[in-house]
């Protein structure tokens, strides 16, 4: 994926991370089971796509924590 790319979707709402994640699970399940049973013409494409789930999860936490600290953000009295 390119730095665009990831840049765009980074912007993304959660929600819609989430549905992008899941495609990516399910791309990747169908790879691997391609590749269980005869070898993949592209191998890193398995990697690929395990890397991009990550950032979508990682990416998806951080909205969520952002989402959550704005809350408890608001000033305290002294």
């Amino acid at each position: 994926m390119k730095a665009k790319d990831r840049e765009s979707l980074r912007n993304h709402s959660a929600d819609e991370l989430r549905a992008e994640l899941l495609q990516t699970r399910e791309k990747l399940f169908r790879l691997q089971f391609k590749h269980g049973v005869s070898p993949v013409k592209n191998p890193l494409e398995l990697r690929n796509l395990r890397r991009h789930a990550a950032r979508l999860e990682t990416w998806i936490r951080e909205k969520e924590a952002a989402a959550r600290a704005l809350p408890t953000a608001a000033p305290q009295k002294s």
